[in-house]
């Protein structure tokens, strides 16, 4: 039987969105947001639309636990911020080659931030 870990990652290989869960830093609730993302082999970047200015990006700096949700399969994990330049450019250029570049341009407006999780 596959762990739920496992079975996320499966899903995660397929689809194009996922669900994260953030703990809001001011309300202390659960907070659900659609998010794309970027599988590399245990390691899933997010990229957050406005950069550091974020909400969802603001709230894992205060609390860095984060849901991840793919259709059925959820696990819990840490999340780590990423704001080196080179390291940030590194997954834009991740998110341009899987959803192309005028897709990014589109969306994304903040590009001082990104999200590590290990899903291990």
């Amino acid at each position: 039987m596959a762990t739920s870990k496992e079975s996320l990652k499966d899903r995660l290989a397929r689809y194009r969105e996922i669900k994260i869960s953030v703990t809001g830093r001011k309300s202390g609730k659960r907070i659900s947001i659609p998010v794309w993302f970027v599988l590399e082999g245990d390691k899933l970047h997010l990229l957050p639309v406005a950069g550091s200015e974020s909400q969802w990006y603001k709230n894992l700096r205060k609390n860095p636990s984060i849901g991840i949700a793919a259709r059925g399969a959820e696990a819990e994990f840490q999340a780590v911020p990423v704001t080196g330049a080179k390291a940030v450019k590194s997954v834009v250029e991740k998110f341009r080659e899987k959803y192309g570049e005028a897709d990014v341009k589109k969306y994304y407006s903040g590009f001082d931030a990104a999200v590590l999780v290990r899903l291990e």
